[in-house]
């Protein structure tokens, strides 16, 4: 069998693990006691065309919007617990419409109509200053969010979700102090990821030239799925050739991205992510073990991405 990587996501007073086939998530209650939700990933994340270059860049995208909505709308729900306040239905899925629109709106369309203000002949300039301008902004947006209280104790589980993965990769035993002597950058982190989305996209848009403005603005819109699959081959590229001279130049920049988008963990939030990966794992070698063969409902959801 293929080697796998798990990988995870930072939610609300918690942490996911994705595995193969199964997804885990621990959420730590506001009484201190941690509560987890294991279930089956989606056969679409898990079947044939997540294996297919290109195409699995785009499911990717897919399972991060659907899949990360979900959990975070889980541990938004237990993390709101003690106030009677709870998440859910046609409200949720029309914030992740509103937010994908705004992200869209902000990082795409912005850096574009602020482009044409300055007077600029070469079409090649054009795209670079737009492209510039897409990174700024985004590192701006990283900076801000990352002063809200709330998102700090989010990217320290995401740092508690990078150090549990490379100590994993590593070898050592899942253990608080081992765990907390990895650092907190990965290759894999979605930070990397969008950055090279963001450097992609200055040569896709680069390639299509200075058409009319409507269709300018038509492909910052639909070339988003091309611009993410072609991101997402390069960092699966660059996981697997981290050794590479060349390929440590390029996945530089999203690793210093990643200093402003993890923070140092404290020992209860890497004991959360530890939890995380080991039940999914867990449901995992249930699954292939004959004699202890998993049902869905031996992992019941606590709804529900």
């Amino acid at each position: 069998m293929a080697e796998f990587h798990y990988g995870g996501q930072a939610v609300m007073e918690g942490v996911m693990m994705r595995g193969r086939k199964y997804m885990a998530t621990v959420v730590r209650r506001p009484n201190g006691e941690l509560t987890n939700n294991t279930q089956l990933v989606p056969s679409l994340y898990t079947g044939r065309l997540r294996t297919l270059p290109l195409v699995r860049g785009i499911i990717v995208l897919i399972e991060t919007l659907a899949l990360g909505i979900k959990i975070l709308t889980y541990s938004a729900n237990v993390a709101l617990e003690e106030e009677g306040e709870k998440i859910e239905g046609w409200p949720v899925w029309l914030m992740m419409a509103v937010a994908l629109a705004a992200a869209i709106a902000i990082f795409f369309l912005t850096p574009l109509f602020i482009t044409r203000l300055f007077t600029i002949e070469s079409t090649l300039l054009f795209h670079l200053v737009e492209g510039v301008i897409r990174l700024v902004l985004f590192i701006a947006y990283l900076w801000l969010i990352s002063l809200m209280p709330d998102i700090k104790r989010v990217f320290a589980y995401h740092g508690a979700e990078h150090k549990t993965i490379n100590a994993y990769e590593a070898g050592v035993p899942l253990e608080v102090g081992a765990v907390k002597e990895y650092g907190k950058a990965h290759v894999r982190c979605g930070s990397s990821f969008m950055f090279m989305v963001l450097l992609i996209a200055i040569l896709v848009f680069s390639l299509i030239g200075r058409p009319t403005l409507w269709l300018m603005v038509l492909s910052r819109i639909l070339l988003v799925p091309v611009i993410a699959a072609l991101g997402y081959e390069l960092v699966y590229f660059a996981a697997r050739h981290t050794g590479n001279p060349l390929v440590k130049v390029i996945i530089a920049p999203g690793l210093w991205l990643q200093s402003m988008t993890t923070r140092e963990p404290d020992d209860g939030q890497i004991e959360v992510a530890i939890e995380a990966l080991n039940l999914v794992m867990e449901a995992e070698r249930a699954e292939e073990a004959p004699a202890e063969a998993v049902s869905q409902e031996s992992f019941p959801v606590s709804e529900a991405p």
